[in-house]
C-alpha cells in the first residue's frame, strides 16, 4: 500500500487549531504536518513556494488569534482600503498600536488584506499542481463575504434570510426597512465572524433599539463579549453607521424555534458535501454562539422535536451549500423557523471546524477531515 501523502499546514503555530490536528494526524499513526507559519510566511514567502512539488494535502486554517498577523493583513489591506472608503489606518499607524484585546480595527481593510494574500496563495498553488488544496483560496474568499453567499445560496434555490438590498446609510435602512414592511433585522460586516460586528436593529412604532455585541470607548469600538441592548437613539446611530460604514449585510430577522423554551440554530460541519457532525447552539437571546453565553445544546433532545422531513430538507440545503465551496469541509450555521415550519441557512465558515470534545465513531472533527481528505485525495 503506498505511504500516505504528507500534510501542509498554513496556520498559526501557536493556537489550538493546530495543536489539535497534530495530535489527530498522530493519533492517527500519521507524521506530523508540516507547519508554515501565518506570521513568518507573511515576510517570507519561499517557506511556501520553495517547498517541493511532491504529492501532499494542503489544509489553510485560520489567520486570526495572532497580533503580529493581524497587523500584517492590515497592512497589505491598506491600498484597497483607500479606493473604498471604509475606515483606514496606514501602514505606519499599524505599526505602532499596541496590543489591545477585543477592539475592532479597520476589518474592512483587514479583510482586504486577507484577499491579497489568498491570491498569492493561489499563485504559488498554480505551481505545485501535485497538491492538493482541501480549501481552495478563491472559495475561502467567497465564504468571507456574506452578501456574496447569501445571493449564491438562494439561486441555488436554498432558503437564506432574505437580504435588504440598496443600503448604503442609516436613513436608506429605515426606508428600506418602511418600504419591506420589516420591523427587524440583522446587520452585520460582510467580512465578519464570530458574530463580531453584528447588530439587530428592530424599528417600533414609536421607538428604535439595537441588540449589538460591540461597544464605543474613547479609544475606539470594541468587541464586547456581554450582548447589550441599546435604546438611546445617537447610540444607535453611531452604531448602524459604523456597520454600514464597512460594508454589511442587512437581512430580515427570522423568528428562531425554540428548543426547551430557548433560542437555538445549529453548526453543521459539512465534510466532503456530506452532513458530518451537528452542535445545537442554545441560548436566551437570538445570537446563540457559545462565547457569547450559549451553550452546546442536547442533540438527542433537538432529535426529538425536529421533525423528520424537516430536518432531511435542512440537510440537503447544506449539501447543496457545500457543493457550492468545492472544500474538504465547510461549516454551516443553519436555523429553523418557529414552529418548525422552514429552515434557513444563516451563513457558511470556511473555518467553521473548530469543534471540540466531539467525536463520531471514535473520530474527533479532524480524525474526521483527515479519514476524509486522505479518501478523496
Amino acid at each position: 500500500m503506498a505511504a500516505a501523502p504528507a500534510f501542509i499546514l498554513i496556520g498559526n503555530a501557536e493556537n489550538r487549531r493546530v495543536t489539535l490536528f497534530q495530535e489527530a494526524l498522530a493519533r492517527q499513526g500519521l507524521p506530523p504536518a508540516h507547519v508554515v507559519p501565518w506570521r513568518e510566511l507573511l515576510s517570507c514567502w519561499e517557506l511556501l513556494a520553495d517547498l517541493p512539488d511532491t504529492e501532499a494535502l494542503v489544509r489553510i486554517d485560520s489567520a486570526g488569534e495572532n497580533w503580529e498577523v493581524e497587523k500584517a493583513l492590515l497592512k497589505r489591506g491598506y491600498p484597497d482600503a483607500l479606493e473604498q472608503g471604509c475606515s483606514l489606518l496606514t501602514p505606519e499607524e499599524v505599526e505602532k498600536l499596541p496590543l489591545d484585546h477585543g477592539r475592532i480595527l479597520c476589518p474592512r481593510q483587514h479583510h482586504l488584506g486577507f484577499l491579497r494574500v489568498l491570491a498569492q496563495l493561489e499563485a504559488v498553488f498554480a505551481e505545485h499542481r501535485r497538491w492538493h488544496v482541501l480549501q481552495p483560496p478563491a472559495a475561502i474568499a467567497d465564504l468571507f463575504d456574506k452578501r456574496i453567499t447569501s445571493r449564491r445560496y438562494a439561486a441555488l434555490g436554498v432558503p437564506v434570510p432574505e437580504p435588504l438590498e440598496a443600503i448604503t446609510d442609516v436613513a436608506s435602512l429605515r426606508t428600506r426597512m418602511q418600504e419591506t414592511g420589516c420591523r427587524e433585522v440583522f446587520v452585520k460586516v460582510s467580512c465578519g465572524s464570530s458574530a463580531s460586528c453584528l447588530a439587530i436593529f428592530r424599528k417600533g412604532r414609536s421607538t428604535e433599539s439595537l441588540v449589538t455585541t460591540i461597544e464605543q470607548a474613547d479609544t475606539g469600538w470594541y468587541n464586547s463579549l456581554k450582548v447589550r441592548r441599546i435604546h438611546e437613539p445617537r447610540q444607535v446611530d453611531e452604531v448602524l453607521t459604523f456597520l454600514l460604514h464597512e460594508g454589511s449585510q442587512v437581512e430580515r430577522s427570522i423568528p428562531k424555534a425554540r428548543l426547551g423554551g430557548d433560542f437555538f440554530d445549529c453548526r453543521v460541519l459539512m465534510v466532503r458535501g456530506e452532513p458530518a457532525f451537528t452542535v445545537v447552539r442554545q441560548s436566551q437571546r437570538p445570537i446563540t454562539n457559545l462565547h457569547l453565553g450559549g451553550w452546546r445544546g442536547d442533540l438527542p433532545d433537538f432529535h426529538a422535536v425536529v421533525p423528520p422531513n424537516e430536518l432531511a430538507d435542512a440537510m440537503e440545503s447544506c449539501r447543496t451549500v457545500a457543493r457550492a465551496h468545492e472544500c474538504l469541509h465547510v461549516g454551516i450555521d443553519l436555523m429553523y423557523e418557529e414552529h418548525f415550519t422552514g429552515h434557513r441557512v444563516l451563513e457558511a465558515n470556511a473555518f467553521g471546524d473548530l469543534l471540540p470534545n466531539l467525536w463520531r465513531e471514535g473520530l474527533s472533527v479532524y480524525e474526521w477531515e483527515i479519514r476524509e481528505a486522505l479518501r478523496g485525495r
